[in-house]
């Protein structure tokens, strides 16, 4: 009876000690820097040798289920495209995506509030059709989008004036946790058009992006789950939600080790004693 309540003590003491763990890096920002991969480092150059004043298209096709993985890379990759002073078209081939927007916006714009909406960046809102809109977007913007969410219309927003079709961006980064996605922007938009595509979507889903990268070359990068956003965040020099939570999993993971190895060596010194 005695052993069992000791064990119930320590197993309470090791889920308080956990908790503690992770709550102090995610109160208090280590900001370890996370090893970068070639995956990251490609859209990190797409985005850093994109000469100034560029119009680039910023698609949100995702939507808050996928919002702790996907809305760290839309903040860094919005920061880091500000700081080369490209403007941003951002739209959504996803319901949900414009809101997606307006907050990384919002965080991008804490940074960088000299920024000016129609002139810096503009939110033209979800288009419906997926792959079809971006077909018709290839042939002429303003029929897809004739005006902007809020109702200004596609001709009386400055940034917008040189921008007749899709062959006037330079690049576009498509953050996507599904269909409609990254493979639509790779088919309708890369391949025909020959625009260069990029894109950031989840851990689990990247896999099946990766043949993109490596063998077809069609996508200049990607981002794949938490960890490449920390990575693009090291790559900006930014503690921002990725890195903070990263350096949570990484104190955890720590702590569990320890707790393992401390139990092996209890559990020994235990054997020890009773063949004595």
């Amino acid at each position: 009876m005695s052993a069992n309540k000791n064990s119930q003590t320590e197993r309470r003491i090791i889920y308080l000690v956990l908790l503690i763990a992770v709550a102090l890096p995610l109160i208090f920002p280590i900001g370890w820097k996370t090893e970068v991969s070639s995956y990251t480092k490609m859209v990190w150059d797409l985005v850093e040798n994109t000469p100034d004043s560029s119009v680039v298209v910023f698609s949100f096709d995702y939507d808050p289920s996928t919002i702790t993985e996907i809305q760290p890379m839309a903040e860094a990759m919005l920061e880091h495209s500000f700081s080369r002073n490209q403007k941003i078209i951002a739209m959504a081939l996803w319901p949900q995506g414009v809101q997606m927007a307006d907050q990384a916006f919002s965080v991008a714009l804490k940074k960088y509030p000299q920024k000016k909406y129609g002139v810096d960046y503009v939110n033209l809102g979800y288009k419906v059709a997926g792959i079809v809109a971006i077909q018709a977007m290839g042939k002429s913007m303003p029929e897809v989008f004739p005006s902007d969410q809020s109702g200004i219309k596609y001709e009386d927003i400055p940034m917008l004036k040189k921008v007749k079709t899709l062959k006037d961006v330079a690049y576009i980064c498509s953050l996507s946790s599904g269909t409609p996605g990254i493979k639509e922007w790779v088919m309708a938009a890369r391949d025909p058009l020959e625009i260069p595509v990029t894109g950031g979507t989840t851990a689990v889903s990247a896999p099946g992006l990766l043949p993109y990268v490596n063998s077809q070359k069609q996508l200049y990068g990607l981002l794949g789950g938490l960890k490449a956003a920390s990575e693009y965040e090291t790559l900006i020099n930014k503690i921002g939600s990725a890195t903070i939570k990263m350096d949570a999993q990484s104190v955890a993971h720590i702590l569990i080790l320890v707790f393992i190895i401390i139990g092996n060596i209890k559990a020994f010194y235990s054997k020890k004693r009773s063949e004595q």
